[in-house]
């Protein structure tokens, strides 16, 4: 499996530049992708035709690890409550994150801390079944079950004894497992019993095997870490604690991919390419669904791209609001030619003040009436393809219909 992992250890530039600041944040700087460790081959061959299909994933994502089956109850929290100030739900866009993405963040109450600042804690009785360990952060599974996980990653440095020579590891609840600072910690639940249904073709997936699988993590805590837990989420719509999985069959909301890019991975991506220049998402605001977000993984391919607004990340993506009174995408059929004007995402909390994220607020709103950046036209040809294209500096009137630069995408 390939996986590309983003974290807000180095996001600052990029945020300021989306306006979408987190304050505080220092850069954005994207990490190697990479190719997961688990051993398909080995896995496949240690799977039987009886195995149900929960089972047969539970033993991938464990690597071969995991034993029986069921759920568990989180008793501790990743971090101590006092060294978190905001959970950033599921489904944020941003940068290469070009999909909404299928981990939540817990942002340390100091974020520009020094490295090793903040404990990292085990949230249940698991074991760790995978390793990743890369220059600026370590990424672990823990296994509860054939068919229940919950992953870190970013962790800037782990207990001794916790590597990959001494797998499978088995860890109790609040044992400390290592430290982070200066960047976020990753986190999000697995369970294979329940695949996500939001999405219309599962096998685009395959790059990143667990995604199909997350879930909510906020039934499983003890009812007072839920309480904390939520009162440093923002979000206040259902399911609070987000969704990534938008899809409608024969609508446009959802996530799409540029044809013959094989899907998630972009196996057509050429070496040293980004894979997500052939994801797109349009799709509502983690905080505000009310709104709608323009997610474009290719968006500086267009003509009329300006590098000064350039990332500094090398990323060609952008993501932006559609402006108020926009068509709802989940209404959007096939046959129907929609023009998207966008702007700059921008917050306000509950008094009308600017949110750059930088700490908490409760539920705030987007703001979908600044000035035009540009404009897109989508149109579904057919249930399965998208035909997509963005327009530069232009907005609604100045655009007439596709040209030459239009591409089309699938599911």
């Amino acid at each position: 499996m390939k996986h590309k992992q983003y974290g807000f250890g180095h996001i600052g530039l990029l945020l300021m530049i989306l306006v979408v600041v987190v304050v505080g944040f220092a850069g954005y700087k994207v990490a190697t992708k990479h190719k997961g460790s688990v051993n398909t081959a080995t896995i496949n061959t240690a799977v039987t035709s009886g195995d149900d299909k929960a089972i047969t994933a539970g033993r991938q994502l464990s690597n071969n690890y995991c034993k029986g089956t069921g759920e568990t109850t989180f008793t501790h929290l990743p971090m101590n409550a006092s060294d978190f100030s905001l959970l950033i739900p599921y489904g944020l866009t941003v940068g290469g994150h070009v999909t909404p993405i299928d981990h939540q963040y817990f942002s340390p109450t100091v974020f520009n801390s020094p490295k090793d600042t903040y404990p990292v804690y085990a949230m249940a009785d698991s074991t760790i079944t995978n390793i990743e360990v890369h220059p600026t952060r370590t990424r672990l599974v823990f296994t509860v079950s054939c068919t229940f996980f919950y992953y870190y990653d970013l962790l800037t440095s782990v207990q001794p004894g916790i590597d990959a020579s001494h797998i499978p590891i088995q860890v109790k609840a609040g044992q400390l497992i290592g430290h982070i600072g200066g960047q976020t910690l990753d986190f999000a639940v697995w369970n294979t019993k329940k695949p996500l249904s939001g999405f219309i073709n599962a096998s685009s997936y395959t790059a990143e095997a667990w995604k199909i699988y997350t879930t909510d993590p906020f039934p499983y805590y003890t009812s007072a870490l839920r309480q904390i837990i939520e009162s440093k989420d923002p979000r206040t719509a259902p399911p609070i604690a987000g969704k990534i999985d938008y899809d409608i069959d024969g609508k446009l909301v959802g996530n799409w991919f540029l044809q013959g890019s094989g899907g998630y991975n972009n196996n057509s991506v050429p070496p040293g390419g980004q894979y997500w220049s052939g994801h797109l998402s349009i799709a509502p605001d983690l905080y505000d669904p009310s709104a709608t977000v323009v997610s474009v993984g290719n968006y500086n391919s267009y003509p009329g791209f300006n590098p000064d607004t350039s990332t500094g990340d090398g990323s060609d993506a952008r993501q932006y609001f559609a402006v108020a009174g926009s068509t709802d995408p989940a209404k959007v059929v096939v046959g129907t030619l929609v023009k998207y004007q966008l702007v700059t995402r921008k917050y306000t909390k509950a008094d009308g003040s600017e949110w750059t994220q930088g700490n908490f607020t409760k539920s705030p709103r987007a703001v979908t009436n600044g000035a035009v950046v540009g404009t897109v036209l989508a149109e579904l040809t057919d249930k399965g393809h998208l035909k997509f294209e963005v327009f530069k500096d232009k907005n609604a009137d100045q655009v007439t219909g596709f040209d030459t630069n239009a591409k089309t995408y699938t599911r």
